[in-house]
């Protein structure tokens, strides 16, 4: 969750605010706005947070994170659904072999 550092308006609906500190949440609507006007100025973006919600599930696969894991991080009841989010690539494969490989050691 996202909270701003002020007290809200009186104004912002109800489910806009903590009722633990009464400070307004950063809605995700305003969250998506700002994140892809601070990541306009890299080479391929602006990025979106689904995007980076795919890249948290990727990096995590490719260091190893085991399908249960993977699962519970993202939220998914389904291995399917799962696999359109953590795509490894064969370089993040070749790594994680080489790490895990017995004769290496």
């Amino acid at each position: 969750m996202f909270l701003t550092d002020r007290k809200t308006r009186p104004s912002v609906a109800k489910n806009g605010v903590d009722p633990s500190t009464e400070r307004a949440r950063l809605l995700y609507r305003r969250a998506v706005e700002l994140f892809e006007a601070h990541t306009s100025h890299y080479d391929e973006g602006p990025y979106t947070l689904h995007q980076l919600r795919h890249s948290r599930l990727t990096h995590a696969a490719q260091k190893g994170a085991s399908t249960p894991v993977l699962m519970k991080l993202s939220g998914h009841t389904s291995v399917r659904s799962l696999a359109k989010y953590a795509r490894v690539s064969d370089e993040g494969l070749l790594n994680f072999q080489a790490d895990t490989d017995p004769a290496a050691r």
